[in-house]
């Protein structure tokens, strides 16, 4: 079993490879492994940085908290290029995105994470509007749209105004693409997107075209190698 913790924040645009720099030569050198951390990937969307740290080990049961043995000094390098998202930030947790919803099928529970790839869309949501999101996916979840679509697990976080929407799947990225031009054209998946209008928008309003500008780019990728 895989446990995540999502970190959100702001970065500079155009300073991802500096961060993955820093990440890169951290985790060249020291093992993260050794907390429990499995993988991390780096993302970004305008000017939103998100970090997905894989453990498998719950933080909560084990007391590691960190993703690497020299946080500090990581924080410190990146501190010219990433800073705190919240309004009222006051330390490091505060950075962290709040988990309202999973859903990973019992097939899926035992499928080796290494074979899944993770999808991460990012939007706008209204204040307080966790519960009603989280009951639109517990229907659909219920029915045949996630397999249909190659879905293996969907968690839900948010942070402040932000609402992040991590989704596991199997195949290629083209095989994945093709299936979810085709949902689109599904009632039961277009019902979802109606459903959730009221309560999600753009994180870019200025630049959005479709859905695809919704999805966050990784600019960082490490998988412990043992």
């Amino acid at each position: 079993m895989v446990f995540r913790t999502v970190v959100v924040a702001r970065i500079v645009p155009g300073s991802e490879s500096k961060v993955a720099e820093v990440f890169g030569h951290y985790d060249r050198t020291t093992r993260p492994q050794d907390l429990g951390v499995i993988g991390r990937s780096l993302l970004s969307l305008h000017d939103l940085y998100i970090h997905v740290i894989e453990r498998n080990v719950d933080p909560k049961v084990s007391g590691f908290k960190r993703g690497l043995p020299a946080f500090q000094q990581i924080s410190e390098a990146i501190a010219p290029y990433v800073t705190p998202y919240p309004r009222n930030w006051q330390n490091p947790s505060d950075s962290v995105a709040k988990e309202f919803y999973s859903w990973v099928p019992e097939e899926a529970a035992t499928a080796d994470s290494e074979e899944q790839k993770l999808t991460v869309i990012v939007s706008r949501m209204k204040p307080n509007a966790e519960p009603e999101i989280a009951r639109i996916f517990r229907e659909s979840d219920a029915g045949p749209l996630p397999r249909q679509t190659g879905v293996t697990g969907r968690w839900l976080y948010s942070i402040d105004d932000v609402y992040l929407h991590l989704m596991a799947r199997h195949g290629d990225d083209a095989a994945f693409a093709a299936a979810m031009q085709q949902a689109h054209q599904d009632p039961a998946f277009l019902k979802v997107l109606n459903d959730l209008s009221p309560y999600l928008s753009p994180y870019h309003p200025e630049s959005w075209r479709g859905h695809e500008d919704a999805v966050a780019k990784e600019f960082y990728r490490w998988r412990a190698p043992d």
